[in-house]
């Protein structure tokens, strides 16, 4: 399996961005994609992540912080999961990663980094005026 994430770049507070994250050597199946961030001298961090099972999603997560602003989907046909973010802010500002992992996580689990097998190269989003 192999995760090609883009849509990064720079963008005003207050403005959006779409990243993708295609998936690549599975279709179906069930599996759960998280959308993870990085900012400089910080921790990695849950954005979002989806639970889904064929072609149906079971359950979505997003994190606190992003609450209301984010939102992550998935486009059946594309194999592809988006991470839509609405009213950005300077602290959203870090490398965006997708990962996945086989099987089903349970919700409490979606958030944990560790659990992914496989990751995205990352892709850069900077807010800033």
């Amino acid at each position: 399996v192999q995760l090609q994430a883009s849509g990064g770049g720079w963008v005003q507070p207050g403005g959006s961005l779409r990243l993708s994250c295609t998936v690549s050597g599975r279709t179906g199946g069930t599996y759960n994609l998280g959308w993870f961030r990085q900012a400089p001298g910080k921790e990695r961090e849950f954005v979002a992540g989806g639970r889904y099972v064929n072609f149906r999603t079971y359950s979505t997560h997003h994190a606190d912080s992003v609450k209301g602003r984010f939102t992550i989907s998935r486009d059946n046909a594309k194999n592809t999961v988006y991470l839509q973010m609405n009213s950005l802010k300077p602290e959203d500002t870090a490398v965006y990663y997708c990962a996945i992992r086989d099987g089903t996580l349970i919700a409490s689990a979606i958030s944990d980094w560790v659990q992914y097998e496989s990751w995205g190269q990352g892709t850069l989003v900077t807010v800033s005026s």
